[in-house]
């Protein structure tokens, strides 16, 4: 006897009841993590409360320091555990899927069993790095109590990229936030970009990361400028970090702004270096290349880091009416103009820009008063300056020579013409003796070398002399 065909309403039914079956099927697994914890804790895990935290890929560094800092400060002693599972490279490991049962039913999650411990080194600055936790569950023992800390780092891509995740257990919630709590401020106070010269560079995929730089120490005498230019300098640099609690006692603001302008050649990033080596204390924050895309997080490490200093050369070039915007200007120095707005007057961040231009920034900055307090003239070194260059760029070179009469002869020329000149003339006197002593003779062939056989380009590159 053939049998009837199900209806839809049967077959649903029926669908249904093997789902359900399929479910149940199979008795749940307690995971591994469940177990340790609970023994750890004293507590049941699924009664507890979970606290986390996301900090930025660019803080990986920064939170391992914090958590040693926390963990083995108070005499404490922590066991880290690894986890595996064939999803964790792309679904985020929680503590919630840690203690996720697992079972033989059709709808049971990934299991997470116990596996290796993940590491990473993190560039904490010139030939330094870091080894870092990338992914691991830590069982502490402190003297508030048990704690149990996961630290994950997000998948390359998506949005949590890079990101690194910290979640805190602990038997009363309150020790789990004091504890995320605690190490926001450790990481403040023991930031590894404290002090140091960074920039962020952008990828095109993942978060930014960042670099460090070294810049050369530069001393006073090396700075040659008209007299009260650079006590002007010191002055709104050095003197407000100088007295910066007695200035912020008395309600006066510490966000500062500073421009420096002047043909090129003329010293002002020279300058810009001095003023970075005379405050070693300060984040030196540089935007320059891929960092202008990235002045809002450039300005947000500031504040973070503060006393800092954001560092922005050329901004002329940002500045040029590159698009259709009214305003004429780019939008980068916007952007700029509107981080500074929007720290508070008292936060202790400089804000130091260089340009060949000043007429292009004019516009933006008349139309935001109050971003620049001091612009600051780099000029053409008059004749005491080209002097005291020469004298300067002389220096480890013998030289039997008019220096007054040279003085003369690069009226108008640039402090880095001058410097070309001094390295071309020894050039020409190595080449022409074992004895290497700069005469008239060598000065002049550079002086014609660079002005008439280097053309107009060349003068105008380095700032060559009138003619």
């Amino acid at each position: 006897m053939d049998e009837q065909p199900l209806s839809a309403r049967e077959f649903g039914a029926a669908f249904k009841g093997f789902l359900e079956q399929a479910v149940t099927a199979g008795p749940e697994e307690e995971p591994p993590f469940v177990v340790r914890i609970r023994e750890h804790l004293g507590a049941e895990p699924s009664a507890l409360s979970v606290v986390s935290q996301d900090f930025e890929s660019t803080d990986h560094a920064n939170v391992q320091v914090a958590l040693d800092a926390l963990l083995d400060g108070d005499g404490g002693s922590t066991e880290i555990l690894g986890f595996a599972s064939a999803h964790a490279g792309y679904m985020p490991v929680t503590l919630a899927s840690l203690l996720a049962p697992r079972g033989g039913g059709l709808m049971a999650g990934p299991s997470m069993d116990l596996g290796p411990v993940q590491y990473v080194d993190v560039d904490v600055g010139p030939g330094g790095t870091l080894t870092c936790l990338q992914s691991g569950l830590m069982l502490a023992r402190r003297d508030s109590g048990p704690l149990v800390v996961l630290v994950a780092t997000g998948a390359e891509y998506g949005p949590r990229a890079g990101r690194v995740g910290v979640e805190a257990l602990a038997p009363a919630r309150e020790d789990a936030e004091r504890f995320l709590a605690d190490l926001r401020g450790e990481i403040r106070r023991r930031n590894v970009f404290r002090g140091r010269v960074i920039s962020l560079e952008g990828r095109q995929f993942g978060p930014p990361k960042v670099r460090f730089h070294e810049l050369p120490g530069i001393e006073r005498d090396q700075i040659v400028l008209p007299g009260g230019v650079l006590e002007r300098v010191e002055r709104h640099t050095v003197g407000f970090t100088r007295h910066a609690e007695r200035l912020r006692a008395a309600a006066r603001h510490l966000r500062r702004g500073l421009l420096f302008h002047g043909p090129p050649g003329t010293g002002k990033t020279l300058t810009a270096m001095y003023v970075v080596a005379c405050m070693p204390e300060r984040t030196t924050i540089l935007l320059t290349g891929p960092a202008l895309g990235l002045v809002e997080q450039s300005v947000k490490l500031a504040r973070m880091l503060e006393p800092s200093l954001v560092v922005l050369e050329d901004v002329d070039l940002v500045a040029e009416e590159r698009t259709e915007q009214s305003t004429g200007t780019n939008a980068v120095l916007f952007e700029l103009l509107n981080q500074m707005d929007g720290l508070a007057e008292d936060a202790d961040v400089i804000f130091l820009l260089t340009t060949n231009r000043p007429d292009l920034l004019e516009p933006a900055l008349a139309s935001r008063p109050g971003r620049i307090d001091q612009a600051i003239e780099i000029p053409l070194p008059d004749a005491a300056c080209r002097r005291r260059l020469l004298d300067l760029y002389a220096r480890g070179l013998a030289v039997d020579a008019d220096l007054d009469r040279l003085v003369e002869r690069t009226q108008g020329a640039s402090g880095a013409f001058i410097r070309e000149l001094l390295r071309k003339a020894a050039l020409f006197a190595a080449d022409e003796s074992d004895e290497l002593v700069v005469r008239d003779q060598q000065l002049d062939e550079a002086l014609h070398d660079l002005v008439v056989e280097g053309g107009k380009l060349t003068e105008s590159l380095l700032g060559g002399p009138q003619r």
